[in-house]
């Protein structure tokens, strides 16, 4: 009988760490759970911090807005691979501590001081298998920072707003990676060649990286 009772209580505390008391993120997300949004802003806050290198914050940057856009590009296995990362990042503090107290807390809910700790064990750990996943999450955690708009203007490489000439060639080749079909030119389109001004560095950006006007 005691037996279960503990099997019980632990299987309850296991339901409650993982999937309660997690808020409600600040913007809908079409696949991430409220516990991987919390975890992911957090992990992304903590490599990439306010006020660091690079201005924007991870969450600045909606690190986890870009994997949820990316979750939906993987395949399916993959995908449950790398929600089990997370899980594991999440939650690993309850095997292997972070330093000071309430160590034990998932990874969303420690200081950042215990969660800089937590990654920077992870990152010098002697086994492989540690680094290894590691480097997987600030892969990812990486690749979703230096996607952002507001991360590439501060960095200077935005792209600009350029009108490129229509040349002859525009007529003949597609873009990459498509049929002749996406070729949307015609001849009256052609236009003058360039006259070799040299870029303003100063231009507008390309409205895609351009930063939203303020009301």
């Amino acid at each position: 009988m005691l037996f279960w009772i503990a099997v019980g209580t632990a299987l309850g505390y296991a339901i409650a760490r993982i999937a309660l008391g997690y808020p409600a993120p600040p913007v809908r997300y079409v696949r991430l759970r409220r516990s991987e949004a919390a975890f992911l802003g957090a992990a992304a806050d903590t490599l990439f911090p306010r006020g660091g290198a690079i201005e924007p914050s991870g969450v600045d940057a909606d690190v986890p807005g870009y994997v949820d856009r990316y979750l939906g590009d993987m395949p399916p296995r993959l995908a449950f691979l790398v929600r089990c990362l997370f899980l594991l990042f999440e939650h690993a503090s309850f095997v292997i501590r972070a330093p000071g107290r309430g160590g034990w807390r998932r990874f969303s809910s420690l200081s950042d001081e215990q969660r800089v700790a937590v990654l920077e064990r992870w990152r010098k750990a002697r086994p492989f298998a540690m680094r290894l996943l590691f480097t997987s999450l600030r892969a990812i955690l990486t690749m979703g920072y230096f996607a952002a708009p507001a991360v590439l203007r501060a960095l200077r490489l935005a792209p600009y707003d350029i009108r490129t000439p229509v040349a002859e060639a525009d007529l003949l080749y597609p873009p990459i990676g498509k049929g002749l079909e996406a070729i949307r030119w015609q001849r009256a389109d052609l236009t003058a060649p360039s006259d070799g001004t040299p870029l303003d560095l100063g231009g507008p950006l390309h409205p895609a990286w351009a930063e939203a006007p303020r009301a």
